[in-house]
């Protein structure tokens, strides 16, 4: 159950680092609203998670989920352009957090 609080929390952070640049720069109440609804949610499913899991992991993870999902979000809703040395360090990070979890 903790690694599903972990996926949730990490789901939220992705949704609102997207809701925050859709508020452009809180000028826009409902992505504003949205930002500090989804900041307190990946929190609170982080905080859940780390009940039973490690700091030592859960922390990774969350950040490393939030950051590969914005890349995503980044690319395919918002047409960011990555280079290829950019695109390999990604698939480092998704390797690094499979390992975190299979070495946990």
């Amino acid at each position: 159950m903790s690694w599903i609080s972990l996926l949730i929390a990490g789901f939220f952070e992705v949704f609102w680092a997207t809701t925050m640049k859709l508020s452009h720069g809180f000028s826009k109440l409902n992505f504003s609203i949205l930002t500090i609804i989804g900041i307190t949610l990946s929190f609170i499913f982080l905080a859940q998670a780390t009940k039973h899991l490690n700091l030592s992991i859960a922390y990774p993870v969350w950040t490393g989920i939030g950051a590969v999902g914005s890349i995503l979000i980044g690319v395919f809703i918002f047409k960011d352009q990555l280079s290829v040395t950019t695109i390999i360090f990604i698939i480092l990070l998704v390797i690094s957090i499979i390992g975190i979890k299979l070495t946990s």
